[in-house]
């Protein structure tokens, strides 16, 4: 007779492969039925992204096949809890985890990124938020299709706090609303500050597994506020694979290693890494240089999350509101899917690793 007893020690035997301890120590194995020869649960996953589900279901019936019996019909939930190592969640208390999306300098596509990352992340079946860090540059309205929209107004538990934007599953925050797409944010630093406060203080976010900052280029004031307010969990690169940008780049990483509290670098996103025409499809054209984001994320000991090629579609569709991810025509949606997927592993591994040590 087959039992719940014996379905777990086979378990015992599979091993999560980024954490390298097995499904039953990590408490991933849930809701055990056995009927006869038929056998049913849920494994828990780290991230609903978690680009290793195929394998770790496949090992898990292969070790129920080969400890318990060949015969057994076995019905797996591939289901996920979100991990956080936030410890203090006085603010933003219903969001898991928080990543900044950074970049040294404009216009390597940062923006561009962080929309895909967000909507990749809610495509593999996270709860996310977008908060446009970039006062004085905001473009979040316009990528999403929603510049003409203005947050409305709830009243929890007796303090008025802005309801973000939804479009396309994510929940949207950014100045751009509050504002006419030609009118000039000509704020200095303090008033910034305020406004950045009362995005995450004031704000009804939910219950979110991620929220993603798009924060503005450089190493300036809006960094220092962000870094002092919230709690960020881990911070993506965004680059290009030119020497300028890799330089700048490179001093937006020393800038978090630099903080108080030191915020990982989840790896690094090469933008606009080559260059194919329609025309010429066996052709790459490496208009801004070759392996500059390997060789980045190679000196900070990072991953490289992903080559994004310079495509018009990617434009265009940011453009009309509707970025990449949406389109599955599109050649960078796989592309952006995978580098959602291993910036959610690498925060995942992160957060059980210092949950452990913290326990």
């Amino acid at each position: 007779m087959i039992t719940q007893e014996a379905i777990l020690k086979a378990l015992s035997t599979v091993q999560e492969p980024d954490l390298k301890k097995d499904l039953v120590t990590l408490n991933m194995v849930e809701g055990i039925q056995v009927e006869g020869n038929r056998v049913r649960f849920k494994i828990v996953l780290t991230t609903p992204a978690c680009p290793l589900k195929e394998k770790i279901e496949a090992d898990c019936k292969a070790a129920l096949h080969n400890l318990v019996s060949p015969d057994l019909d076995i019905e797996i939930e591939m289901t996920a809890r979100v991990l956080s190592n936030r410890l203090d969640k006085l603010v933003l208390p219903g969001v898991q985890n928080i990543i900044a999306v950074v970049s040294g300098k404009g216009g390597v596509g940062k923006s561009t990124t962080a929309a895909n990352i967000a909507l990749a992340l809610h495509e593999l079946g996270a709860k996310v938020g977008l908060l446009d860090a970039d006062i004085h540059g905001p473009s979040v309205p316009i990528m999403f299709g929603v510049h003409d929209e203005m947050p409305d107004m709830r009243d929890v538990n007796g303090k008025q706090l802005m309801v973000p934007i939804e479009r396309h599953g994510i929940k949207l925050l950014s100045i751009g609303f509050m504002i006419t797409p030609d009118q000039a944010v000509v704020w200095r630093g303090p008033m910034v500050s305020s406004a950045l406060r009362q995005f995450v203080n004031d704000t009804d976010w939910g219950e979110l597994d991620y929220l993603i900052l798009d924060m503005p280029p450089g190493t300036g004031d809006i960094h220092l506020t962000m870094a002092q307010i919230v709690p960020v969990t881990g911070v993506v690169l965004v680059t290009t694979p030119q020497d300028v940008a890799l330089a700048d780049a490179h001093k937006a990483a020393a800038m978090f290693d630099m903080l108080p509290a030191k915020i990982p670098i989840l790896g690094v996103v090469e933008n606009m890494s080559w260059f194919t025409p329609a025309e010429l499809p066996n052709n790459k054209y490496f208009i801004f240089g070759e392996g500059g984001g390997k060789t980045l994320a190679d000196k900070l000991n990072v991953p490289l999350l992903g080559c994004v090629p310079l495509v018009q579609a990617v434009r265009e569709g940011g453009d009309k509101g509707m970025p990449a991810v949406l389109d599955s025509s599109n050649v960078t949606q796989p592309i952006y899917l995978a580098i959602a997927q291993q910036a959610a592993q690498q925060l995942a591994i992160i957060n059980a690793r210092t949950t452990a040590v913290a326990s």
